[in-house]
C-alpha cells in the first residue's frame, strides 16, 4: 500500500487505498510536473496571490489543481473550497497539509479573473500538450482536426428588444440594456433552435483526438473563419493533413493551409446547380469516419464534467473556460493512454 505522507503535517494521510477518485488524482500527480506550471503562474498571477498587506499568501498551484478539480467535479467555487477542505485526497492534490488553510471562493475567482485578463491559459495548455510528449504522446506529429460547439449562457435577454426615446426627433434610437444579460454573447440559431452565447473552436490532434489549441468567439461568428486563428496557435508538421467539415469549405482556408505546407482535409461542398460528384461524396464519407474523434470531444466534455454551459459573464472568462475544460480533459485522458501504450 502506498501512501503519500505530507512533510509537517500533524497525520501521514492514507490516500491510497479508497476510491477511484484518490487513484486518479494519484496518477495525475505522478504523471505531470506541476513545477513547470508553477513558474509560469508566479511570473503572471501577483495580485490574486497576495494576502491584503501584500505578502504572498498562496501557492498558485493551490488554486490552479482547485479549479481543475472544480472542472472533474462540477463544482461551484464554494464547492471546490468545500472539497479540498472535506476530502483527504482533494486536500492532499493540491499540496496541503491537513491543518493548512483552504484558499476560500473568492480568492478563486479573483486568481481565475487574473488568469483570464492576462491571457494566460492557452500558455498553460500549450506547457501541458508539452509534457504529453514526455510520456510518448507525440500530440503534433498527426496532423490535426477541427471543429466548433455552441456554448450557452442563461444570461440572455429576455423578452422583446425595447428602445430608449431621446428627446432629440432627430438622433437615433437606442436599444436598452437588461440588466444581468452578457452584452458581448450572440444569437445564433442551429438546427431550427435559438441560442445565445459563445462557440468554442477547438483543433484537436488526429491519433487521440487530445486538445492543442482552443479559440473563443461569440457564438454568432462562422465556423470557418476560425481556422487561421487556431492554426496561429499550434505548428503542426509539415505536410501533416487537417480534418474539417463543410463548414470550413472555402477558397481562403484552402490557401491557409498551402501558405503553411499542411493537406486540406476540407469536406466539399455542393453549390447551387453543382452537386457534388461520385467521387467527392466518397471523399466526405472518407473524412468523416476520422473526424468522429473531435466530436468525441465535445460530448465527453458534457458526459463527465457535466456541462457545455458558460458558467462566467463576458468573452474573456468564457475562453478560460473552454481552455480549463480543454485541460482538464486532456488530463483525464492521460493515465489511460499511458497505459495503452505499455
Amino acid at each position: 500500500m502506498i501512501k503519500k505522507r505530507i512533510p509537517g503535517s500533524f497525520v501521514s494521510v492514507d490516500v491510497s487505498r479508497r476510491t477511484r477518485r484518490s487513484k486518479f488524482l494519484q496518477q495525475i500527480d505522478a504523471l505531470i510536473d506541476w513545477a513547470v506550471f508553477e513558474k509560469e503562474l508566479y511570473k503572471v498571477c501577483k495580485r490574486s496571490l497576495q494576502d491584503a498587506a501584500g505578502r504572498p499568501a498562496y501557492n498558485p498551484i493551490v488554486l490552479f489543481k482547485m479549479m481543475l478539480l472544480q472542472t472533474w467535479y462540477n463544482l461551484s467555487d464554494m464547492g471546490v473550497e468545500d472539497m479540498v477542505n472535506d476530502t483527504l485526497s482533494a486536500n492532499a492534490f493540491c499540496e496541503l497539509r491537513v491543518e493548512d488553510t483552504v484558499p476560500d471562493h473568492s480568492t478563486l475567482s479573483r486568481f481565475r479573473s487574473e488568469l483570464s485578463e492576462k491571457r494566460a491559459m492557452n500558455r498553460l495548455l500549450t506547457k501541458l500538450n508539452n509534457q504529453l510528449e514526455h510520456h510518448g504522446i507525440e500530440v503534433r506529429q498527426g496532423g490535426g482536426i477541427i471543429d466548433a460547439s455552441i456554448t450557452p449562457t442563461a444570461h440572455k435577454p429576455q423578452g422583446k428588444a425595447t428602445y430608449l426615446l431621446p428627446n432629440d426627433p432627430n438622433t437615433p434610437l437606442t436599444k436598452s440594456v437588461q440588466s444581468g444579460v452578457d452584452q458581448e454573447a450572440r444569437w445564433v440559431k442551429k438546427g431550427g433552435k435559438l441560442q445565445y452565447g459563445y462557440k468554442r473552436h477547438y483543433l484537436a490532434e488526429a491519433q487521440e483526438g487530445l486538445i492543442l489549441a482552443v479559440h473563443t468567439t461569440p457564438a454568432n461568428v462562422h465556423d470557418g473563419q476560425c481556422m487561421e486563428a487556431c492554426l496561429d496557435q499550434v505548428e503542426l508538421p509539415v505536410g501533416s493533413r487537417l480534418l474539417a467539415d463543410k463548414g470550413y469549405c472555402s477558397a481562403k482556408n484552402e490557401q491557409l493551409l498551402r501558405q503553411r505546407a499542411l493537406r486540406s482535409g476540407i469536406q466539399r461542398k455542393a453549390h447551387r446547380n453543382r452537386p457534388l460528384s461520385v467521387w467527392e461524396k466518397r471523399y466526405n464519407q472518407l473524412i468523416g469516419r476520422s473526424r468522429y474523434k473531435i466530436e468525441r470531444v465535445f460530448g465527453s466534455i458534457k458526459r463527465w464534467f457535466g456541462r457545455l454551459e458558460a458558467r462566467y459573464v463576458g468573452l474573456s472568462k468564457t475562453h478560460g473556460q473552454h481552455v480549463l475544460e480543454a485541460m482538464a480533459y486532456n488530463l483525464y485522458r492521460l493515465p489511460g493512454i499511458v497505459m495503452s501504450k505499455g
